[in-house]
């Protein structure tokens, strides 16, 4: 059986592993349970499917995020999100992750939303902390709203500038074309040109959203692995808990420390946190 909470157990394992490594690829993660490794790539991970769903879907995508300090890195091209669309990040043309889940003996398109993580390792002064956090942390409005608002103040930027004005339907239809990332992040071949041009999104993390961040979530302690959850009502914190409970027995429970995490903007979260 694979998931996401199986995945976090074969982390608290290893955890001191965490301390010793250089690079966070080179964690001894569980390969057993992965579908896919393609590191640099997105998804760095992706879990392995059951085909009984009933309790655990399984195939959540991984992301691996390493800093010397206790800030995010950068999210190169991929906007971080609660879940992807499977048909849209991974395609059977030239796709070698493709090509590793259906080795994996996966029916791909059997789950077309996944569920998105992202394990985040910070350093600073000898201490480290190490969150397997859902991408909903980080996806506190809808990804079309973020870039087209984006888009929009690089517009309004620029008519304050020239003192122009622009049709509100303009301006609408402006924000309805920047809203998908896929209408300008294609290869775009200008005739006579010698190079082709794509625009690439980068997306850093805020304070507000830096679960590193001491001052703002004073809770993520150093030296702690922490597995971070969204929990919007009392039947996902039942959820959660069960789950929590299938993969780890008592004695291995009492290890941790449980509670809930309020998120600046986007509401509570609930935590697992173990130390080195």
């Amino acid at each position: 059986m694979y998931s996401i909470y199986h995945f976090f157990k074969s982390l608290v394992t290893n955890k001191t592993s965490f301390l010793k490594i250089k690079k966070l690829d080179g964690f001894p993660f569980e390969l057993g349970m992965l579908a896919s490794i393609s590191v640099g790539k997105f998804p760095d991970m992706a879990i392995r499917l059951n085909k009984d769903k009933t309790v655990f879907t399984g195939g959540e995508l991984i992301e691996l995020k390493d800093s010397i300090s206790y800030s995010v890195s950068s999210f190169n091209s991929t906007i971080p999100s609660k879940s992807k669309q499977i048909s849209k990040i991974i395609t059977s043309e030239n796709n070698s992750i493709f090509k590793q889940m259906e080795d994996a003996g996966n029916n791909i398109y059997s789950l077309p939303q996944r569920d998105v993580f992202y394990l985040i390792r910070g350093r600073k002064a000898n201490h480290t902390k190490v969150c397997l956090v859902s991408g909903a942390f980080f996806e506190t409005i809808r990804k079309e709203e973020l870039i087209s608002e984006s888009f929009m103040q690089v517009l309004d930027d620029n008519l304050k500038e020239s003192d122009n004005k622009i049709a509100p339907e303009i301006r609408n239809l402006f924000h309805k074309i920047f809203s998908e990332q896929e209408n300008f992040s294609k290869v775009r071949n200008v005739d006579k040109a010698s190079v082709k041009l794509r625009f690439r999104i980068m997306t850093e993390v805020k304070a507000e959203g830096n679960i590193l961040n001491s001052k703002n979530y004073p809770e993520i302690e150093d030296d702690t692995l922490n597995f971070i959850i969204p929990c919007e009502s009392k039947d996902d914190e039942d959820n959660i808990l069960s789950k929590f409970n299938f993969v780890f027995n008592k004695k291995e429970r009492q290890q941790f420390k449980i509670f809930k995490l309020k998120h600046h903007f986007n509401g509570y979260f609930f935590v697992f946190q173990i130390n080195h």
